[in-house]
Order: C-alpha cells, then sequence, then structure tokens
C-alpha cells in the first residue's frame, strides 16, 4: 500500500474514526484503524463491537492494499502533521510515514483480522433536519445511565411516529424531548446506545440540511459527509414514561430559569464533593428559597416566582436541577409538583416539547 494525502484532510478523518476504536480489550485488533487505499480514495475503519466508524478520504493511490494500525498512536501521531503533505506506505518496520525531510514507522496487523463493517441496513427508516436530531439528542442525552447496572439504561429510547420522542432515564431523572419528522418508512421504537447519540450529534450541523437514520436487524446506521456510522442497538423492555410521569400536580410554580439557575449554581459552589449535592427549595409567599448547608458554609437566597397550589420545601441533586435548567431554553419555566417526596417535572412555559422528571431526596437535615 502507499498513497500520498493532505495531512490536515488525513488528521481530521483519523481523529473521528478513532473515535470507534476499542479501550482496555482483550481484541488488539479492535483497538486499531483499518486503512484501505483503492482507486483515488482512502477509507479509514474503526470498530469497538458496538460502534463502528467508517470514513472515506480523497488521495493520490500509488500503490493499492490495505493494514491494520494501532488506532490511538495514529490518532495522535497524525494530529501532530495536520499541516504536511504526507505518503504512507507499507514498509519492513511496518507502516512508514514519509513528511517534509523525515519519516516514521508504526506497527500494523494483518487487515484480515479486522471485523466486517455491515452497512445493508435499510429495512426502517426516518428523515429529519439535522439541526432538530442534534437538538433533541443533545436535550436527553445527558440523562442516560453510566454504570453497567442496568445497561439498557445506558441508551435512549427513540420511538418514531407522528413525531420523534426520545427518552432517556438513569433511575433518578427522567428526560423526553419530542420533534419534527419530515418522513419516515413506518412507526417502531428502537433504544440507541448513548454513546452512539453523542458521536452522531457532533458529526451533525444546526441548520436546515435533512438527515437520514436507518435500522434493520438490532442495528443503526447514518450516513454524514463521507462518513458511515453503524450501531448496535440495546434489546430488552425500556421504562414506560407513561409510568413514571404524573398526569396531575399539586403545585406548580412559575419561575425565571436565568435568575433560579444563577441561584442555584451559587448555592451548588459549597455542596461541591458532598455526597447526595442538596439544594432544598422552600416555596412561598411568592418566591422560592434556595438553600445549601455544608462544612464550608451556607447559602440562602430567594428568587420571585408565581406560586399556584399548595406550599412545600423539597431536596434535590444540585446537578440534576442544573442540568434540566440548561436543557431548556426558554425565559420562563414551570416546576409542576406532588409533594415533597413525589417526582416532580421541569419544562419550558411555552413551548411544551420537552420535559425533566426529577426524584427528590429526602433531606435528613
Amino acid at each position: 500500500m502507499k498513497f500520498v494525502c493532505d495531512g490536515l484532510t488525513l488528521s481530521e478523518a483519523v481523529t473521528r474514526v478513532s473515535k470507534a476504536c476499542a479501550v482496555r480489550t482483550t481484541a488488539p485488533i479492535l483497538e486499531c484503524i483499518k486503512m484501505s487505499a483503492h482507486n483515488d480514495e482512502v477509507s479509514l475503519f474503526a470498530t469497538d463491537g458496538e460502534l463502528s466508524i467508517q470514513k472515506t478520504v480523497r488521495a493520490e493511490v500509488l500503490e493499492e492494499g490495505e493494514l491494520c494500525v494501532p488506532g490511538k498512536y495514529f490518532s495522535d501521531f497524525m494530529g501532530k502533521l495536520s499541516g504536511e503533505e504526507v505518503t504512507l506506505l507499507t514498509g519492513e518496520k511496518g507502516l512508514e510515514i514519509r513528511y517534509s525531510d523525515s519519516n516514521s514507522f508504526l506497527q500494523i496487523m494483518n487487515a484480515d483480522e479486522f471485523p466486517r463493517i455491515e452497512t445493508e441496513i435499510g429495512e426502517n427508516s426516518f428523515v429529519m433536519k439535522q439541526g432538530i436530531l442534534k437538538k433533541i439528542v443533545n436535550e436527553t442525552v445527558f440523562c442516560c445511565a453510566q454504570d453497567d447496572s442496568r445497561p439498557i439504561l445506558k441508551g435512549c429510547l427513540l420511538e418514531c411516529r407522528d413525531q420523534l420522542e426520545v427518552t432517556a432515564l438513569d433511575g433518578y431523572r427522567l428526560a423526553l424531548s419530542c420533534a419534527e419528522i419530515l418522513s419516515k418508512s413506518g412507526e417502531f421504537s428502537i433504544i440507541c446506545p448513548a454513546r452512539t447519540l453523542t458521536e452522531i450529534s457532533r458529526l451533525l450541523s444546526d441548520g436546515d440540511e435533512e438527515i437520514t437514520v436507518y435500522t434493520q436487524g438490532g442495528m443503526m446506521m447514518v450516513k454524514i459527509d463521507e462518513m458511515i456510522l453503524v450501531s448496535r442497538l440495546y434489546q430488552g423492555e425500556f421504562i414506560r414514561k407513561e409510568n413514571v410521569v404524573p398526569a396531575e400536580f399539586m403545585t406548580t410554580v412559575n419561575v425565571s430559569r436565568a435568575e433560579l439557575a444563577a441561584s442555584a449554581e451559587r448555592a451548588a459552589i459549597l455542596i461541591r464533593g458532598d455526597k447526595n449535592n442538596l439544594v432544598t427549595l422552600d416555596i412561598r409567599n411568592g418566591g422560592i428559597q434556595i438553600s445549601s448547608n455544608s462544612e464550608i458554609g451556607n447559602v440562602s437566597e430567594t428568587v420571585k416566582a408565581e406560586i399556584g397550589g399548595k406550599e412545600l420545601k423539597i431536596s434535590m441533586n444540585a446537578k440534576y436541577l442544573l442540568d434540566a435548567l440548561r436543557a431548556l431554553d426558554e425565559e420562563e419555566v414551570i416546576f409542576s409538583f406532588n409533594g415533597a417526596y413525589s417526582p416532580f417535572i421541569l419544562q419550558n412555559k411555552e413551548k411544551k416539547d420537552n420535559l425533566y422528571l426529577i426524584l427528590p431526596v429526602r433531606n435528613a437535615a
């Protein structure tokens, strides 16, 4: 194999693809990036068995062939050559990388050992604007579970019907966001790993360009700018939001999102590192008193609010509250409560296309 390519173009492609390289695996080939040079293109592949990414770049191919190189080292090295024209070729020591008046070598592995990436996926699909898909992913994915105790909660439920509904939860909070789709092949539901959705979001623009999401046989695929991303889907029964989100509430609070977020951020400073990271909202007398206490000190502030229904005092994880406030985007938001120990929800005041449910914490103090 031998080809000549712009260093910046190749570096950007390698960086993208390397996101799918495995870390701490017993199969060294999954830590590699496969390079395949044919005609006037070089295709890069990486997979960890769950997420696979393929990227194609233009190059002057002098000798066709394919090989595998250690993904992390290759990505880091190429990142330092982004301003150079580079020549890559198979040599006696492995992959030879020529640039300026210098050359370096990386060890290689046999490309035949690299797993095949399935791209014949298209039984079901939906089309939507890239900016809208990016927004709906960013509004939900942070609520997915981080540990392996309930693996299915490490993904988001995507329900394609009249619109796309995305649900994420980690056992302590839930995010739900809905968005318009342009077309679909039918109605279906899938559970997509949060990591996959995060990588897709990074590739999407903020504009009106269209993106098609394909699914088939427990797999999902998207194609963006000469890049193909394929992911395995989680199988199992996802928690139904209808069983979690209350239909009626005893207390509602209308408050400035910016003012409450600023006050909550200050309250969170003194409890940083505490096990429960608790802030308390005391809702009464036309306002919300936000307080926190720790060995460092305490904070107590009041934000004006419109209150309907019963007064209450409720404690919660400060991070969960702030994550929800930052994900909403209207000037005013609505809290809905059913008492101090029942889940509550938080939404924009006007446009109710997303909501956040948070479990309160019983405050021993």
